[in-house]
């Protein structure tokens, strides 16, 4: 999804924390599994990688020279800092004064959070305790490499907002309503994340149409090349597609959804908007 060049983005925040630039190829299939267990939870289960080292505890810096929604188009760390600039202007006019804005941190190398250590290899999550979203930029190497996926502007920007979307749910009081128990295609803690992915999907319907200070859009309307880059990202996180690469699919121990269903949940929410997005009320032949 392109931003336009002319919009002013400066009013983001995102801070970056960590150690310096990090090499994302080196994960093999059992890194991608704890990527994948740890993508959008907040456990931090780095050790089963070797991948966590110490990071910082610093308060973090500024990101500086994201400007312009021209040096979003240009910069993957632009983009997210942009892309929470469009984010929160989004559930401020859903939720209005029930939303507070998290705190984004921009990953490099490794961090400590609550909810443990943020790097590339434990991919973007929420920690609810801080209300702050982590990610590291160069997780969009591990997706393009091991999951197959383009990772191109539209689906960073979904991960983005499927992670806003679990500030959300914490803001709504959905987590401590439907506690994150047990594992398969029908627990809560699959339904969690279908109802993330498909907030996503009604931010990126909507997010054209808000503006800068100046009454400039921030986005583009998506391209459906656009939206089918983001669907594939949806898809190449899906439960069943991480086990095919295995060799075993077992429905039992799902935590995110099949790739039919998150596909599916990104488009309710793009086609009906955030309302149409209450996934615990479905049956489960339904979700």
């Amino acid at each position: 999804m392109t931003f336009n060049p002319d919009a002013d983005v400066t009013g983001s925040s995102a801070k970056r924390r960590g150690r310096g630039p990090v090499i994302a190829g080196g994960a093999g299939f059992v890194g991608i599994a704890v990527v994948v267990i740890s993508m959008l939870t907040g456990v931090d289960l780095t050790g089963l990688v070797g991948g966590g080292s110490q990071g910082s505890q610093d308060p973090g810096t500024a990101v500086e020279g994201c400007l312009t929604g021209q040096d979003a188009n240009e910069d993957d760390v632009c983009r997210l800092d942009a892309g929470e600039e469009v984010i929160n202007s989004y559930w401020a006019d859903m939720l209005g004064e029930q939303y507070r804005a998290p705190e984004l941190v921009i990953v490099d190398q490794s961090t400590q959070s609550a909810c443990g250590t943020a790097s590339n290899a434990t991919g973007p999550f929420y920690c609810p305790p801080e209300e702050k979203v982590y990610i590291d930029p160069t997780f969009w190497s591990i997706v393009r490499q091991q999951l197959g996926a383009d990772a191109g502007n539209l689906a960073q920007l979904y991960v983005l907002s499927h992670e806003y979307g679990h500030h959300v749910q914490q803001l709504l009081g959905i987590f401590e309503q439907y506690p994150r128990e047990g594992t398969g295609e029908d627990s809560n803690a699959v339904r969690t994340e279908l109802q993330a992915d498909c907030f996503a999907g009604a931010w990126v319907a909507d997010a054209a149409s808000q503006k800068d200070k100046n009454g400039v859009s921030y986005m583009k309307e998506p391209t459906r090349q656009e939206i089918d880059d983001a669907l594939e990202a949806a898809a190449a996180v899906g439960d069943d597609h991480i086990q095919e690469q295995s060799g075993q699919v077992n429905p039992e121990s799902w935590t995110h959804g099949s790739s039919e269903q998150r596909q599916r949940w990104f488009t309710h929410g793009y086609e009906g908007g955030w309302e149409a997005c209450d996934t615990f009320a479905v049956s489960g032949r339904e979700l």
